[in-house]
């Protein structure tokens, strides 16, 4: 199967576990493999046999502007969900979701989540 990977997708949320990050709000970024059969695109050359990954993005950086849950965990299902729902050509959609600043004493690294659907009729 064919893959389109989109990386780097950024949006400021409210998604957190603590009241701060619910109130003060973070930055996220999303990384997205898109698995669908490039063939029909590849002959055609319209967008219409791909999936027009500009939406992709937009709808992404909507959910996590929108989102306002307690864990991202919550938020990176909802997004990968979201994806193979409205991108018909989709077979499978894996979503990962990195906080680049997660509130945690003496720690400078990043959280990330990652998620992987399938169509059930695949």
């Amino acid at each position: 199967m064919d893959c389109i990977h989109v990386k780097g997708i950024r949006a400021y949320g409210y998604t957190g576990y603590l009241p701060e990050e619910q109130v003060l709000g973070q930055w996220f970024e999303v990384d997205v493999k898109l698995w669908l059969d490039l063939s029909p695109a590849a002959k055609s050359d319209a967008i219409a046999d791909t999936v027009d990954y500009r939406r992709t993005i937009a709808l992404v950086q909507n959910l996590i502007k929108t989102s306002k849950f307690a864990l991202i965990e919550r938020l990176v299902s909802k997004i990968a969900d979201t994806i193979l729902q409205e991108c018909e050509q989709l077979t499978q959609v894996q979503v990962t979701l990195s906080k680049p600043a997660a509130p945690i004493p003496d720690f400078d690294g990043k959280i990330s989540i990652e998620v992987t659907r399938t169509k059930p009729d695949m």
